[in-house]
């Protein structure tokens, strides 16, 4: 691999991030959508602020957000704050910062969503290799079909029966949220306990959702592998078992896998939108929603930035680590 090559990468890669936040500036912009008045609107509503100032506060809040600033300036101000991932108040939370609303949501989705992408991948790719192996157990083929077929079922559906099972009849798990009310985030063995209950109605939703998905396809990519020349002539030599399965077999036909793995991490940072609404889960994909919902471009800038920064990263890594991983993929220019 290239010096060039590595630059020219690093280049796209900041072009990349530069669209995003271009993308993300305008979109909200074209719903021709004032947040202040919409968030006025909203506390008129409740009574809690009086009708009668509400046109001086709107324009008290669009100074303090400058929102009274000509578009081009919003725009060039609003990219030099999102290359110091300065992405000021929330509107719907204000005197909230973005910075510190996603600081607290961030945690609770990377960690439940980063274990279970990596049970995801290791059950789903080790349950696809095994199906396309032709010695494989007569078990594998009973357990397998139920996870094939729960992978055409949305992972927030799954969720909801799970409730109505887990948490509604049985009792046996909290019905929602990430630890009970009145709690406060701590690090002591009864509050982690509390989240770790809290957390596997979730968790369970997603994995029983997508070891299908990943089964599908290593089962696939395996069964093209068994018939490539290498396959044949290891078998032809004598190796049999374990070792050509594992060190001729799934080495070659996870490298697709890998890839999806990958951009699967980068997703991370986004959250499983729907999960965390269906169980009121304090993750990021939950505040996503509520960005949304109150017009917060504030907020709704951050963690799409974060999102998209995510899957770039995640890209990027993987393009440049990937001749690694697969010695006969070269960069070079023949």
């Amino acid at each position: 691999m290239t010096t060039s090559y590595v630059l020219k990468r690093l280049g796209v890669f900041l072009l990349v991030m530069w669209g995003a936040a271009t993308f993300s500036f305008f979109l909200p912009r074209i719903a021709d959508v004032n947040p202040i008045e919409e968030r006025m609107a909203q506390l008129a509503s409740r009574g809690a602020v009086s009708v009668g100032n509400t046109e001086a506060m709107i324009k008290n809040f669009e100074k303090r957000f400058g929102l009274d600033k000509p578009l081009a300036e919003q725009y060039v101000r609003y990219l030099w704050n999102t290359a110091r991932f300065d992405f000021g108040f929330s509107i719907a939370f204000f005197p909230t910062s973005v910075g510190s609303i996603i600081r607290e949501a961030l945690p609770w989705t990377i960690v439940l969503l980063t274990v279970v992408t990596f049970m995801n991948f290791t059950i789903g790719v080790l349950l696809g290799a095994v199906l396309a192996w032709p010695r494989a157990p007569a078990f594998v083929k009973v357990v397998a079909p139920p996870f094939m077929g729960l992978s055409a079922i949305p992972y927030y559906l799954i969720g909801i029966g799970l409730i109505y099972l887990f948490a509604f009849s049985w009792q046996i798990f909290p019905i929602s949220g990430g630890y009970n009310i009145g709690s406060t985030p701590q690090w002591s063995s009864a509050f982690l306990w509390d989240a770790v209950r809290h957390s596997i109605l979730p968790a369970a939703s997603i994995v029983l959702s997508g070891i299908g998905f990943w089964a599908i396809g290593m089962r696939g990519m395996m069964t093209m592998t068994m018939g490539e020349d290498y396959m044949l002539l290891a078998e032809s030599k004598g190796l049999k078992g374990w070792r050509l399965f594992i060190w001729y077999g799934m080495r070659n036909a996870m490298l697709p896998q890998i890839t999806a793995l990958a951009l699967s991490l980068g997703h991370i940072v986004s959250g499983a939108i729907l999960v965390e609404v269906v169980f009121s889960y304090p993750g990021i994909g939950g505040m996503l929603v509520q960005a949304i919902r109150n017009f917060d471009f504030t907020l709704l800038y951050g963690i799409v930035y974060l999102t998209i920064l995510g899957i770039a990263i995640a890209t990027l890594i993987l393009d440049l680590t990937y001749p690694r991983l697969d010695p006969r993929i070269t960069y070079a220019k023949g």
